[in-house]
């Protein structure tokens, strides 16, 4: 075969060949992206400080989850958090180590946050992508998705409490402040790596 005969036929087949072979390099890659994301919220679960006047006790859990929201955007955010609730319930360490873990944990006094992760994944990585990628824009949807946190978390806690007020003294009161620190770092997280990707190589 000549050498002409040679390159056409390479021309002819190789974008079937490099479709072929790129697209599941390009799963591989994002489902260990998404692997990956659970498990930096598991290890932001590590970081917990037991509350003596509530069963909710402080985390940089919630900061895990928007980072990975902000970073990731919905599709592959929710995906990362159905995983690590998947990973939890299974019995694999990831929850805060003050609770039970597993299941159990699942439907303790953090199960309506936890159960919420995936959604507010979804919502803030949904408003984000609609944005302009600044500082302003990460904060605001990570506040959006903070929204949603708090009326899963809370609205568990009174179904077992059957108390707004005793719901609101066990998962908000105490939460506030850490709260805005951590959509403020996450914000900063987000609008600092679209930065970085954004920069010609």
């Amino acid at each position: 075969m000549s050498k002409t005969a040679m390159s056409r036929a390479t021309i002819s087949t190789s974008p079937d060949q490099t479709r072929s072979l790129s697209l599941p390099l390009a799963w591989t890659r994002q489902a260990a992206i998404v692997v990956g994301a659970s498990l930096v919220v598991a290890l932001c679960a590590r970081v917990t400080v037991p509350l003596p006047f509530t069963p909710v006790p402080l985390t940089l859990q919630n900061f895990g989850v928007l980072a990975v929201a902000l970073v990731l955007g919905s599709r592959r955010g929710f995906a990362a958090l159905a995983l690590y609730l998947v990973e939890g319930a299974m019995g694999l360490p990831v929850f805060n180590p003050a609770g039970p873990g597993g299941l159990l944990q699942l439907l303790g006094p953090t199960g309506g946050f936890l159960l919420a992760y995936p959604i507010v994944a979804f919502v803030a990585g949904w408003i984000y992508e609609r944005t302009s990628r600044r500082f302003g824009a990460a904060a605001l949807s990570a506040l959006a998705g903070e929204i949603v946190l708090f009326a899963g978390g809370l609205g568990w806690l009174f179904v077992l409490t059957h108390s707004l007020a005793q719901a609101a003294r066990w998962g908000l009161y105490w939460f506030v402040f850490a709260e805005v620190i951590k959509i403020m770092l996450a914000a900063g997280v987000a609008s600092q790596w679209n930065r970085r990707s954004a920069r010609p190589v």
